[in-house]
């Protein structure tokens, strides 16, 4: 008996030993080992621009095969509508108005690398987690997030400072400044009225002085040396900042070193992307974090003669394509040295396209699908909606598209759980881990509510009801579109925050997303028989997301805004910052 007892318990077991060892290796890989990681962001990219999304026009075969030999997201949220905060949420999981990264004023985003603020020092980028877990960490393309606190070389919110233990790029953003032949972009209106003002005050000092001369004026010479000596203090102030743009703003560096100042924009795209290659190459034998963020497609829309032309979307097309080029130049790079099945490759863009980018008749920026809205714009779906691919084979189901709402600061948890690493205890983490939704193990996202700021100013939120699968939507502030019946603030360039520029609601635009994902039309008490129970439900959800949050240094007030010269990075002695050690000389 005791014999048939084992025989009967060996053929139970045998075949579970069986299943065990004859799991996919990848499957295993997963869970016992540190992946790569190699994360892809695009700048100003909507999320009508890219092939797997619905664009047939704009070739991006690159992205797509990501797509399809991965999961597509088809709600994938940015934090922000701008680079800036977007960009400090996904590094850290939190949204930016707890990090102080999301604006209380006008200046929506880092203006300056002399200014004072940026990512502060205390917050807990997933890159330091990385690091601390073994891995190689770099940063390839742009940063955004501020360089320095008190003195030109404390570096305080640099890459290096942040957990990446290489960086090479912009730490500021790519714009038209920093091409001698495009229309300067930077606080273009501001800096009219500046050079306005200048020539008013000009003209009274020119005036004041030719009527003391002739004898109709009298003025003393001592008041005219006074107002001589304001205009040109007055000129100086902001002719020193705005009247150097490229020279403050585009440059590039290699770790804490200027390498470009102003940067060489012809080599810029190639120079990237070398570095990233290289990096993969160097980091080989031991797990690495690779973050390529991408000047693409951020004007001025920097394209290498070999893509002018070639798409039939003007020059914001070619630089789409050039962008989707490299991403195969990565992914290429990747399974050359056998680490395909190894790595975790994410694709996304920091928010959506912006749409009131234009010159003349030329179309400068992105389009956002079927989406309403843009870049700069907090509650719509245009603004924050953004493509999000993730790619890891034999681990990723291939070919899955999940409509679950998911945030760019769900990145932060689920790389930090891959590399075994664990989240800070201190503070709320507002991202949640993707895996178990990525790898089909649960069929809904942990993301219950999620909230749409426009600076420190809260536009709308989301509501996902699991119980019935239904995602509502409400507004409480939307922006003020011109020319009346325009899809954008073709007026200011931008859409504003608070102020006139805004329309506040009450009660609450409210619109169900999966019957209406274009928000074209707002539901009431009379269309709607759940209304009241949805505003109320979301109202308490404010209330209790409100009371997590605590004050916080505001880190892109004015007077971090503003230029500082003691604080401008420069490979020269100031005022004479100029080098190109990139180059042959």
């Amino acid at each position: 008996a005791s014999f048939l007892l084992l025989c009967f318990r060996t053929s139970l077991v045998t075949p579970l030993i069986l299943g065990l060892l004859l799991q996919p290796p990848l499957t295993q890989l997963s869970i016992s080992t540190q992946p790569n990681i190699v994360l892809l962001m695009a700048d100003d990219l909507g999320i009508g621009d890219v092939g797997c999304y619905g664009n047939d026009t704009i070739r991006t075969p690159n992205i797509d095969r990501l797509a399809k030999e991965g999961v597509k997201l088809t709600q994938h949220i940015a934090a922000a509508p701008l680079c800036t905060p977007s960009r400090a949420a996904f590094l850290t999981g939190r949204y930016p108005l707890r990090s102080g990264m999301d604006a209380i004023n006008n200046y929506r985003v880092i203006f300056w690398n002399g200014g004072s603020g940026g990512l502060p020092p205390n917050e807990t980028t997933f890159a330091k987690i990385l690091q601390q877990q073994g891995y190689s960490t770099g940063l390839i393309g742009k940063w955004h997030q501020g360089v320095n606190c008190e003195s030109r070389n404390d570096h305080c919110h640099h890459p290096l400072n942040h957990g990446f233990d290489y960086f090479y790029g912009m730490p500021f953003t790519l714009i038209s400044d920093c091409q001698p032949t495009e229309t300067p972009e930077m606080d273009r209106v501001f800096r009219r009225k500046l050079w306005v003002y200048t020539q008013m005050i000009g003209l009274v000092t020119l005036t004041a002085a030719l009527g003391r001369l002739t004898g109709l004026i009298s003025v003393r010479w001592k008041m005219l040396t006074c107002l001589a000596g304001f205009s040109l203090l007055f000129f100086i102030s902001w002719f020193s900042s705005y009247g150097f743009v490229r020279y403050w703003n585009c440059i590039m560096m290699r770790n804490h070193e200027v390498t470009e100042q102003p940067m060489v924009t012809d080599r810029t795209t190639s120079l990237i992307l070398k570095e990233s290659i290289s990096f993969i190459e160097r980091n080989k034998h031991k797990p690495f974090l690779l973050f390529l963020s991408f000047l693409h497609s951020h004007t001025p829309l920097l394209t290498t003669e070999k893509f002018l032309g070639r798409s039939s979307h003007g020059l914001y097309g070619d630089n789409v394509e050039e962008m989707d080029w490299m991403v195969g130049q990565v992914l290429d790079a990747v399974d050359k040295e056998g680490l395909k099945n190894t790595t975790l490759v994410y694709f996304a863009s920091d928010h959506g396209g912006w749409l009131e980018r234009q010159e003349g008749k030329r179309q400068l920026g992105g389009w956002n699908g079927i989406y309403r809205g843009g870049k700069a714009m907090g509650g719509w779906e245009g603004g924050i909606r953004v493509p999000g691919i993730f790619r890891w084979p034999g681990v990723l189901p291939a070919g899955t598209v999940i409509d679950e709402p998911t945030s760019l600061m769900d990145i932060y948890p689920t790389v930090v759980h891959l590399a075994g690493g664990v989240l800070p205890q201190d503070r709320v983490v507002d991202g949640r881990d993707l895996m178990p939704l990525l790898r089909g193990t649960v069929e809904h996202s942990e993301h219950e509510f999620l909230f749409h700021y426009c600076g420190i100013h809260l536009h709308a939120v989301r509501w996902h009801q699991k119980d019935s699968g239904a995602i509502w939507k409400a507004h409480y502030v939307t922006p003020v579109f011109r020319p009346l019946g325009a899809g954008a603030c073709y007026d200011r360039g931008f859409c504003p925050c608070f102020g006139e520029g805004v329309t506040h609601h009450d009660p609450p635009l409210l619109f169900d997303l999966l019957r209406d994902p274009s928000e074209a039309k707002p539901l009431s008490a009379d269309t709607e028989p759940l209304f009241d129970t949805v505003i109320r439900k979301i109202g308490r959800a404010i209330e209790e997301h409100r009371s997590t949050l605590t004050p916080v240094p505001e880190q892109l007030s004015l007077y971090n805004a503003v230029w500082k010269p003691w604080l401008q990075p420069c490979c020269g002695t100031f005022p004479f910052c100029w080098c190109d050690k990139e180059g042959d000389n």
